[in-house]
């Protein structure tokens, strides 16, 4: 509710409490002054005897507002009691004075406060014949002409005070359906407000946790990184050192020593790039089909096993991200093959499909059983769990099939994305 709002009803208010004691005064006055209307003693002595009755009733009804404000202006038993009794009051001075008539038309001001539902037009109605027998020169008409203007006095000010009662019902629920719209904004506030808020600890929090996943998923890179390169350039280089332990020609030593050394800055310049999650050094130029090619020939230089490698399917430049995974995948593949398989043959396929590119490693290796791994590590191994890792991570998935006495095969697929032109 606005000032305004609030100054208006404060002003009301008042005219409801002091307004019946303003026009019986105006009323009393105006009825002393035109003394010669009213015909002998004893009708003086009535009239007085009214105006006590109206102002000790009026008096008495004042002195029960503090107990009204409790429940509001609520039409009540005793506001219509109050009503009725002071329009007879009204009536009779009327009777006595026609002037009396500005005291009846209390009536008119607080129908709505103090009459209930339909009842309240019966009671404008009876405070309109009071006023309007007034203005048809006071009541028991003599004349035809004074019923006439009685009939059409009727008429006029029970229409216009009908028509002011509906406006101020009108007014009323109007106002009444803006306070429960206020009342639901304001709860709707409240809520949309502890929403704001709980998404803002939800936001809050999720930032937390994609920090801690970011933080996890660079350790779990490094970790992938780390066993992709370094590891396995490690394991390259023991194998290495250990035929030269083994092989008295100083000049063969000399060439297996050099491929330690060459493979030892290899995994120094990995590790680097790993830190720098850059991409690996086979494709610093080179596209995937390219580097994948030099792989494999490395992987069987170095381990003295077959190995072939394929492309099918029109050949295109992959986005930098799948091209490094496909080729992580597939040295990790190499890798397991040399270590654990003990293959003397494999071979490497990359199909290119349209909408997806497909990795595949297979080696005629002894081969495993994929469930016993899994339930001896609890995880599948650190290598197969570090490929299905790499390939989820770019949308990808990853499939091992393997028997003992058959051979591994391991499948990636990727969805294509081509390098972005420039």
């Amino acid at each position: 509710m606005t000032a305004a709002d609030t100054r208006l009803d404060r002003r009301m208010e008042q005219l409801h409490v002091w307004g019946p004691y303003g026009l019986l005064g105006v009323s009393a006055v105006l009825a002393a002054v035109s003394a010669e209307l009213i015909d002998g003693p004893v009708e003086w002595r009535a009239a007085g005897a009214l105006v006590a009755a109206a102002l000790a009733l009026q008096l008495w009804w004042h002195g029960t507002r503090s107990r009204r404000e409790n429940r509001g202006r609520t039409p009540s038993g005793a506001g219509t009691a109050y009503y009725v009794v002071r329009w007879v009051i009204a009536f009779l001075l009327t009777w006595i004075n026609p002037f009396f008539a500005f005291y009846a038309a209390t009536g008119f001001m607080d129908a709505d406060e103090l009459i209930p539902g339909m009842w309240r037009r019966l009671g404008l109605f009876a405070s309109a014949v009071t006023v309007a027998a007034a203005q048809a020169g006071g009541l028991l008409f003599d004349s035809g002409v004074q019923w006439a203007a009685f009939g059409g006095l009727l008429f006029v000010n029970f229409g216009l005070q009908v028509l002011v009662a509906h406006i101020t019902e009108q007014t009323e629920q109007r106002s009444r359906d803006r306070a429960v719209t206020i009342t639901e904004l304001e709860r709707t506030n409240t809520a949309l407000q502890q929403a704001l808020d709980e998404n803002a600890a939800l936001h809050a929090q999720l930032v937390h946790q994609a920090r801690e996943a970011g933080v996890a998923d660079e350790r779990r890179r490094l970790a992938a990184e780390i066993h992709d390169t370094i590891a396995q350039g490690l394991t390259g280089i023991i194998a290495q050192l250990q035929v030269v332990t083994n092989t008295p020609d100083r000049t063969q030593a000399g060439e297996y020593i050099d491929r330690a050394m060459k493979l030892a800055r290899h995994s120094l310049g990995e590790a680097r790039r790993s830190v720098q999650n850059l991409a690996p050094v086979a494709l610093e130029n080179d596209g995937l089909p390219e580097a994948l090619t030099k792989t494999v020939a490395d992987w069987a230089e170095r381990t003295g096993a077959r190995a072939e490698f394929t492309v099918t399917g029109p050949a295109e430049q992959l986005h930098a991200e799948l091209s490094a995974t496909l080729l992580r995948i597939a040295q990790e593949a190499l890798s397991n093959t040399s270590r654990h398989a003990h293959a003397s043959r494999a071979g490497v396929t990359l199909t290119f499909l349209g909408d997806e590119v497909i990795l595949d490693i297979r080696d005629d290796g002894k081969g495993f059983d994929p469930l016993a791994v899994r339930e001896r590590t609890g995880t599948g191994g650190f290598g197969l769990d570090g490929m299905r890792a790499r390939a989820e991570r770019v949308a990808g998935t990853l499939t091992v099939e393997s028997e003992p006495g058959h051979g591994t095969a391991v499948s990636a697929r990727v969805p294509l994305v081509p390098l972005p032109r420039p």
